[in-house]
């Protein structure tokens, strides 16, 4: 067996200019190494960059599986959806048509007093009071004072929630009457009757007067 001094004096001893006279265990040596280093500077330059991007393409797949997922769970629901839109507006028209227009607010302060006729109250004040613009709407406060009973009192909290516009009663007081004009066992009520009205193009706000006294 040769010994590796050996290798060492015949890789010394080869001619760099005349390849096909070295030995074979030299030119397979140098094959290696010349295919070991194009391997090398291979992988370095073009195979671990794209190893990162590689990376960003599996992320990005996984981001687009999911927003896949979504988009696919929305189209499969997309006639529950309409159908819930369409049910939506339907009953979103049927409370708009609640409201009054501008030109039939007076009507339904009207009303408001005939139901607080109708049940018997004693009006001491009605006041409007300047209306508050939302964005579709606006909601038109009324200060209202009234004595009766507890029993009539009901009867026109039932008559204005029957009414067929929109009508909220709020900041409700009750006190008894005290006075010397046989006003025993009567009861006085404030509220605040919210009435409503959907905006028409032009409007503005508006200071109603106040109306007092009224029977």
């Amino acid at each position: 067996m040769r010994k590796l001094g050996d290798y060492l004096d015949e890789l010394r001893g080869l001619d760099q200019h005349n390849i096909g006279s070295w030995p074979t265990w030299a030119y397979g040596f140098a094959i290696g190494l010349v295919s070991a280093t194009i391997l090398a500077i291979g992988t370095w330059y073009f195979v671990l960059p794209k190893q990162d991007e590689l990376a960003r393409a599996e992320r990005k797949e996984t981001e687009l599986k999911q927003t896949f997922e979504v988009k696919q769970r929305l189209v499969a629901n997309l006639g529950a959806y309409r159908e819930q839109l369409a049910a939506m507006q339907e009953q979103f028209g049927a409370l708009l048509q609640q409201l009054p227009s501008k030109t039939e607010v007076p009507r339904l302060l009207n009303d408001i007093s005939q139901t607080r006729l109708a049940s018997g109250l004693e009006e001491e004040l009605f006041k409007p009071r300047p209306e508050d613009q939302r964005d579709f709407y606006a909601v038109l406060p009324n200060d209202l004072i009234v004595t009766g009973d507890y029993h009539e009192f009901g009867r026109f909290v039932s008559g204005v929630a029957a009414l067929s516009r929109i009508v909220t009663i709020e900041d409700v007081k009750i006190e008894p009457v005290n006075d010397n004009n046989g006003g025993a066992g009567k009861l006085r009520m404030s509220v605040t009757a919210n009435t409503f009205r959907y905006l028409e193009g032009g409007d503005s706000v508006t200071k109603p007067a106040s109306r007092k006294g009224a029977r």
